[in-house]
C-alpha cells in the first residue's frame, strides 16, 4: 500500500500563486507516474498534471496554459505542483494520484490510471 497526503492548499487571490506537495509513504518503490487531479463543487474529477517515474516526461490538461508546473523529488517521495496566475475558475479539491503502471500518454490524463489517491487540500481563488 502506498499513502498519500497532500498539502499546500488554501486561499489565494486572482493571479496569485500556491504551491501543492504531496508525501509518499509505504510501498513507495512500487509507484511510477504521479499525478494532481483536480474537483470543483457540483463538477467531476478533472485532470492537472502527471509527471513519470523519473520526472523526465510530463502531461497537463488542456486548461493550464502554462500557468501549473509539476516535478517531483524521488528522494523524498513528494512530487509538488506550482500553479501560478490562479483564476477563480481554479476553485476545487486538488487530488494527489499515484499510479504503478509504466507512463504511457494514451492514459496518464485519466484517473483510471492510479490505484493510490490522497485525501485531497482545498484550493480557493478570490477574486
Amino acid at each position: 500500500q502506498v499513502q498519500l497526503v497532500e498539502s499546500g492548499g488554501g486561499l489565494v487571490q486572482a493571479g496569485g500563486s500556491l504551491r501543492l506537495s504531496c508525501a509518499a509513504s509505504g510501498r513507495t518503490f512500487s509507484v511510477t507516474t504521479m499525478a494532481w487531479f483536480r474537483q470543483a463543487p457540483g463538477k467531476e474529477r478533472e485532470f492537472a498534471a502527471a509527471i513519470s517515474r523519473a520526472g523526465s516526461t510530463t502531461g497537463y490538461g488542456d486548461y493550464v496554459n502554462g500557468r501549473f508546473t509539476i516535478s517531483r523529488d524521488n528522494a523524498k517521495n513528494t512530487v509538488y505542483l506550482q500553479m501560478n496566475n490562479l483564476k477563480p475558475e481554479d476553485t476545487a479539491v486538488y487530488y494527489c494520484a499515484a499510479g504503478i503502471a509504466p507512463w504511457h500518454s494514451a492514459n496518464y490524463g485519466y484517473s483510471s490510471t492510479y490505484i493510490y489517491w490522497g485525501q485531497g487540500t482545498q484550493v480557493t481563488v478570490s477574486s
